[in-house]
């Protein structure tokens, strides 16, 4: 199984849409995701629930790990901040409340 250790630079860390967009991006994988923090027991990265209870703030580090080394790339991204760089400017975070009607 494949591991990246990721420093997590975006903003807000993975919160609320940023963690939709991560477990989406690790959903689209056939093979078993998982995020920790250093030294803490892994979780499904594809469980909105066990990715919001790891509360991964903006300096955290993370360690992802799957047999997909493609969607390990894509999610180190996402929260590097680097997606756009990394092939992902497919998936953007973006605030739409006000485009609500």
């Amino acid at each position: 199984m494949a591991e990246r250790r990721v420093n997590v630079t975006t903003e807000v860390g993975i919160q609320a849409r940023p963690a939709t967009v991560f477990v989406d991006t690790a959903a689209r994988s056939g093979a078993a995701v998982t995020i920790a923090k250093p030294g803490q027991e892994r979780r499904d990265a594809k469980s909105i629930l066990q990715v919001l209870t790891l509360d991964v703030r903006p300096g955290d580090a993370i360690v992802l790990a799957s047999d997909d080394e493609a969607v390990l790339d894509r999610l180190a991204a996402l929260v590097s901040g680097n997606g756009d760089r990394a092939g992902e400017s497919d998936t953007v975070i973006v605030d739409t409340a006000d485009d609500v009607d």
